[in-house]
C-alpha cells in the first residue's frame, strides 16, 4: 500500500494517544472492550477496577501518504522496528478472550507507525486443574512468566498479562496502554537480528533448520549476557471450550507459541555477536501455512528484548 500506516485512537468519554506523534483517523475502525481486571487462580483474583475511560476503544489503522504543512510529500518513514509483544493467557480464564482478540488485531494491523509487532501468545498451565485443560498450555511458558514476575516486580503471575519487549507489563486487555508501550519500544535502538530457513528443508517432516545472525549488541546499561531464542508460532487455531470459566465459548487465537527454546548467547564487542544454526521439530498436526518462526535477543538478567526477527515457514 502506498504511504505509511496511520494510527487513529479515540476513547469514548475521553482518552488520547497524543504522545505517539502520529496522525489520527477513523477508517477501518474496530471496537474492543478494554477490561480493567486480571485473574490469578493461584491466589485471590486481582482487580484493576472498572474498565478504563468508559470502556470502548476505537482504533483505526489505514494507509495514507503523509504531507507537510506546505502540502509537499514527506520523506518515507524509516523501516519498521520489531517489537515483541507477549501475552500470557489461558483458555481457562474468562478474562482472557478480549486480550487474545487484542493481540490478534495488533498483529493483523502491523506494521503501524514504525512498529512491527512480533506477537507471542503464550498459554500457561496453572489454570489446567480448574475445569478446563488448555490444549496449548505449557509449563515452560509458566516458568517464563514467573521469570518476568521476579524482574518486573508485579508480584504473582496473572492472566491476561501483556509484556512488551520484556520491559513493561500490564493487564492484557488494556489496548491504549498496549499501543503506547509498543510506540515507546519501537523508538528504542534495536540490535539487528536476521534469520533464514535452510534451503532444502521445506516440506520435510520432522525437523526444520534455521540460521540466525545477530549484529553488534545494543548497550542497555543493565549488564548481563544476551541470549538468543527461537520460537515457532501458529495462527488460525480455535477451541470449543466445554468446561471451566469459558464453558460454551468458541475461542480463537493469534500467534500461539508452539515451541520456544534458547539457541545460544551473543558475544559483546563484535560486529556479529552471534551466528548459528538451530534445528526445530515441526509436529505433523501443525499447519505449515500458518506457522511463523521468531528469533529474539533477550538480556539474561533484565529480560529486556534487544532485537527480533520473524519469518513465515516455507510450505
Amino acid at each position: 500500500m502506498d504511504g505509511v500506516f496511520l494510527l487513529g485512537v479515540w476513547m469514548v468519554f475521553g482518552g488520547n494517544l497524543s504522545n505517539l506523534g502520529v496522525s489520527y483517523g477513523f477508517m477501518g475502525l474496530f471496537a474492543e472492550q478494554e477490561w480493567g481486571f486480571m485473574s490469578n487462580p493461584l491466589g485471590r483474583p486481582t482487580w484493576f477496577g472498572i474498565p478504563l475511560a468508559g470502556g470502548a476503544l476505537l482504533i483505526g489503522l489505514f494507509g495514507a501518504r503523509t504531507f507537510s504543512s506546505q502540502g509537499e510529500a514527506k520523506t518515507p518513514a524509516p523501516p519498521s522496528s520489531p517489537v515483541v509483544v507477549e501475552l500470557f493467557t489461558s483458555e481457562g480464564c474468562s478474562s482472557c478472550p478480549p486480550a487474545d482478540a487484542l493481540l490478534a488485531k495488533l498483529a493483523e494491523r502491523s506494521p503501524f507507525g514504525n512498529a512491527q509487532v512480533v506477537a507471542l501468545e503464550e498459554h500457561v498451565d496453572y489454570w489446567d486443574d480448574l475445569g478446563w485443560r488448555d490444549p496449548f498450555s505449557s509449563h515452560a511458558l509458566t516458568t517464563r512468566q514467573y521469570s518476568y514476575a521476579g524482574v518486573l516486580g508485579n508480584g504473582n503471575p496473572y492472566t491476561p498479562q501483556m509484556v512488551v519487549d520484556g520491559t513493561i507489563e500490564f493487564s492484557g486487555g488494556r489496548a491504549q496502554q498496549a499501543l503506547e508501550s509498543i510506540a515507546e519500544a519501537a523508538a528504542r535502538r534495536k540490535t539487528p537480528v536476521t534469520m533464514s530457513q535452510a534451503q532444502g528443508t521445506a516440506g520435510k517432516a520432522g525437523t526444520e533448520n534455521f540460521s540466525v545472525q545477530v549484529g553488534r549488541l545494543t548497550p542497555s546499561g543493565k549488564g548481563g549476557a544476551a541470549e538468543v531464542w527461537l520460537a515457532i508460532t501458529e495462527t488460525g487455531l480455535h477451541s470449543s471450550v466445554t468446561r471451566g470459566e469459558n464453558a460454551g465459548q468458541e475461542l480463537s487465537h493469534a500467534a500461539i507459541v508452539r515451541a520456544m527454546r534458547k539457541i545460544g548467547e551473543a558475544k559483546p564487542d563484535r560486529d556479529v555477536s552471534f551466528s548459528g544454526d538451530a534445528a526445530i521439530p515441526i509436529r505433523g498436526e501443525w499447519k505449515r501455512e500458518n506457522l511463523k518462526v521468531v528469533s529474539f535477543l533477550q538480556e539474561k538478567n533484565s529480560l529486556r528484548i534487544l532485537g527480533a526477527a520473524e519469518i513465515s515457514l516455507r510450505p
